[in-house]
């Protein structure tokens, strides 16, 4: 076998994407949409490449990329906070799904391409990626917002809802009209779901003494193994490949080596990811796109309405502000891999071929408006939820410092663990704020051992008593996070880059 020209237009692709990466990085934009954008580029339908370069030529490795994208997310499944607080996230996020499910059903029975189509298309526009909204949470500096337990309990209910869609649309694609057959395989779907998910609840310390090995070399070996055999075993059964990869990661992630497994599988994901993406890319027609263009932005229209009102509604239902639907909804908006998933599924069932471009152009726009809405959705917040309190002259004594100055100071001391040079290697403890009060004198705030002339500015807590502000709260919360990855993070720990 000859493969010189194929491995070298396959590497030169791969710079390509890392130099088109490293630019997306520097305006927040995920990868996901440059993989496809390099794939684009290589595809024989456009023939802009010097070498051409089939999409057959890395099926299996893609194949590979799907399977380990669909078992990184089992495994990072939380099952104690879904079953700690069940009722409150199936509400939440069945709730989120159910809007834009039968709003993306309804779309697609009006675009009249079909009804298996509408109901691919109605998968596609209904679930956000966990992966970027996790991704966008963390570079964002928001996991200490209010909103983002309910953020993060949605992506937890659509990961379930993903394994039973999945179940139903691979026997609904699988071309059966007989009843009993239908029913049938729905049966052996649904069988299947509830034995790993068992396996996964209270089978995880059996699991875990077979996969008991101190080499690393054969414990990669073994999770791998299982993810590919599982795959399989999903696909004989008929709930797909990526079902099966996504149930036996859920129950691999039940054990006592999840940690470890996590620590081989994010970089094999990255890199088998890749190639998941870029195959998609390379099977995608530019000459498709004007057929396809105005309903793909009716799609991201669509999307983008639903989830203002869905978030809205799911932040009431846990007793939230408008400021915190509004985050929820633009964070929300993003679509990714299970589009493409699905897209895929729908080019091997032989359905309209105008789903695989319309996936791809709903998929590319929603990439990017996505992750530039959500970076600016607390600016957007304040212009239109902002609330003026108007203080009245008579209730505050001449001389008394203002609301805004407190807040400043407030700020600067939550901050001061980060802002001020030669602390970062002091311990927490020794950040304390003693208040002493008396009759005669004001309040002085002191800052750890800080001498005298160092010390902050006075103000009168009789005069004006403390009150609670979240926003000061919520810069120490992250001020603390901050400075305990500083402090406790060791050198030689990988950073996680959860983009899929």
């Amino acid at each position: 076998m000859h493969l010189g020209e194929e491995l070298l237009v396959l590497g030169v692709l791969f710079l390509i994407a890392y130099v088109l990466g490293r630019l997306a990085k520097l305006i927040g934009l995920p990868t996901i949409p440059v993989y496809m954008v390099v794939g684009l580029i290589a595809s024989p339908h456009v023939g802009f490449f010097p070498l051409s370069f089939g999409q057959s030529k890395i099926e299996l490795i893609a194949i590979f990329g799907l399977i380990l994208l669909l078992f990184n997310l089992g495994l990072e499944f939380d099952q104690d906070e879904f079953f700690g607080n069940i009722g409150k996230l199936v509400l939440s996020g069945g709730s989120y799904i159910f809007f834009n499910m039968a709003l993306g059903l309804a779309f697609g029975f009006w675009l009249g391409w079909g009804t298996r189509e509408a109901l691919i298309i109605a998968g596609i526009t209904a679930t956000s990626s966990s992966a970027i909204v996790t991704k966008l949470l963390i570079e964002l500096g928001r996991l200490a917002n209010s909103e983002t337990p309910m953020i993060l309990g949605v992506t937890v209910v659509e990961d379930i809802f993903i394994a039973i869609y999945l179940a139903i649309v691979s026997v609904v694609l699988s071309g059966e009209t007989d009843p009993i057959p239908v029913i049938g395989k729905l049966l052996v779907a649904f069988l299947f779901l509830i034995v790993m998910f068992t396996i996964a609840r209270w089978g995880g310390r059996v699991v875990s003494r077979l996969m008991r090995t101190r080499d690393d070399e054969l414990f990669t070996v073994l999770f791998f193994g299982l993810a590919v055999m599982f795959a399989g075993i999903g696909e004989i059964l008929g709930v797909t490949d990526a079902i099966g990869a996504f149930l036996i990661g859920l129950v691999c992630g039940a054990t006592r080596f999840r940690s470890r497994i996590e620590g081989f599988a994010l970089p094999m994901r990255d890199v088998f990811a890749a190639f998941f993406f870029l195959n998609f890319g390379l099977g995608l027609n530019p000459s498709l796109f004007p057929e396809v263009l105005w309903p793909a932005l009716g799609a991201v229209l669509m999307t983008m309405l639903i989830n203002l009102g869905a978030g809205q509604f799911v932040a009431w239902l846990n007793r939230l502000g408008p400021r915190a639907g509004l985050n929820t909804s633009f964070i929300l908006h993003n679509r990714g891999e299970f589009a493409l998933i699905l897209a895929t599924l729908s080019a091997s069932a032989g359905l309209d071929d105008r789903i695989t471009p319309f996936a791809g152009l709903y998929v590319l726009v929603m990439a990017i408006v996505g992750p530039l809405l959500a970076s600016n959705s607390e600016r957007i917040g304040g212009v239109l939820f902002s609330r003026k309190k108007v203080v009245e002259q008579g209730d505050r004594p001449p001389g008394t410092p203002s609301r805004g100055s407190e807040e400043i100071a407030l700020m600067e001391a939550a901050l001061a663990g980060e802002g001020s040079p030669g602390r970062a290697d002091e311990p927490d403890d020794d950040l304390s704020f003693d208040f002493e009060t008396d009759d005669d004198a004001p309040a002085v705030v002191a800052v750890g051992d800080r001498p005298d002339d160092d010390a902050p500015e006075s103000f009168d807590l009789d005069d004006d008593p403390f009150v609670y502000d979240p926003a000061a709260e919520q810069a120490g919360l992250q001020s603390d996070q901050r400075a305990t990855r500083t402090t406790e993070a060791p050198p030689e720990t990988r950073q996680r880059d959860p983009e899929y």
